[in-house]
């Protein structure tokens, strides 16, 4: 697709200076874009950059160059052009989704074959994809999108405007909020890890009766899972978004805002605040609780309570200035 820094201009709002006809195609950093690109600049160190480069638009924040840099009055008709906006990776946010929906834009109607329970409502601004299942007593909001291959038990809630992806699995009774999105291979609602050991040694399975609640705008990256709670809700609170290949177990809550990143496994019933993160491959024990705002580096291992919010690091997770110390002192023991 190829957009005029005038129609950026307008669809983000921004102050246009330069070319009002440069056109850009795709984008790129600004030490390396051509007349072609869009770029953006977010961090005065990169200011430099714009004495030499050839990109066709740049995206800038507005306060880096206020009362430092004068751009010239007026609209030229040659070279590139700089629209200045209030946040310029917030801007560039704002123009991708844009770019991303007409790419990829929202479908309607119902493809064949698929089954869809007796019964079941499909608003008419819906997509079903071919080979879906939609089982009894399903409730679909408006605009829903679940594509093909995707399973929906009976008795599942799913709210306006959200969209499943291609090999998506929603076991029963579960519940998802609007404006989700949930990506290819994300299993709701599957039995959380419940077994009890009897007299003889023998695990047995502990049914797990309850479900799962995903609040709204919630996004679920590919192959993720959350388990449907032995009593109760596994609840997943609006606003967090959770990468790849994560494990969230029975009966855990995540609270509001918290960003889950690749390869970590929450174990059963723990309470995750509001705000946190938790990089690749954290791993939480079970029964424990995390203070909001605690943020967790790569391969932590937390086992037990957080209370008061901060940044941690190690397994077992601690303060990460203690650990960055720590780490110092490992090394110049192996040196000696």
């Amino acid at each position: 697709m190829t957009f005029t820094a005038q129609q950026i201009a307008v669809l983000l709002g921004g102050a246009l200076y330069g070319n009002a006809n440069a056109q850009v195609s795709d984008v790129a950093p600004i030490e390396q874009a051509g007349s072609q690109h869009l770029s953006f600049i977010t961090e005065e160190k990169y200011l430099p950059y714009l004495q030499h480069t050839q990109a066709g638009v740049v995206l800038i924040t507005r306060s880096l160059v206020e009362g430092k840099i004068a751009f010239p009055d007026g609209e030229g008709k040659s070279g590139g052009a700089v629209i200045l906006v209030d946040n310029a990776r917030g801007a560039m946010g704002q123009l991708m989704t844009a770019v991303a929906t007409t790419l990829n834009p929202r479908r309607q109607g119902v493809e064949q074959p698929c089954f869809v329970a007796e019964g079941v409502q499909i608003p008419t601004d819906a997509y079903i994809g071919a080979f879906a299942y939609i089982g009894k007593n399903v409730r679909l909001g408006k605009g829903v999108q679940i594509y093909p291959h995707t399973y929906i038990g009976d008795n599942v809630v799913i709210g306006d405007n959200t969209v499943l992806y291609a090999g998506v699995r929603v076991y029963y009774n579960c519940r998802i909020g609007q404006d989700c999105i949930l990506h290819s291979g994300v299993v709701i609602g599957a039995d959380g890890f419940g077994f009890e050991s009897d007299e003889n040694g023998v695990n047995r399975k502990l049914p797990q009766i309850g479900a799962v609640i995903i609040e709204d705008d919630v996004e679920i990256g590919a192959n993720t899972t959350v388990d449907r709670a032995m009593m109760g809700n596994t609840i997943v609170r609006r606003n967090v978004k959770i990468d790849n290949l994560v494990q969230v177990g029975h009966n855990v809550e995540v609270g509001e805002s918290t960003f889950m990143c690749a390869q970590t496994g929450v174990a059963g019933s723990t309470r995750i605040g509001k705000h946190c993160v938790l990089a690749g491959q954290v791993g939480v024990a079970g029964h424990i609780q995390i203070a909001d705002n605690s943020v967790f580096g790569a391969q932590s291992g937390v086992a037990g309570n957080i209370r008061k919010a901060g940044t941690y690091m190690g397994s077992p997770a601690i303060d990460a200035g203690i650990w960055r110390r720590a780490v110092v002192r490992f090394k110049q023991s192996g040196q000696q």
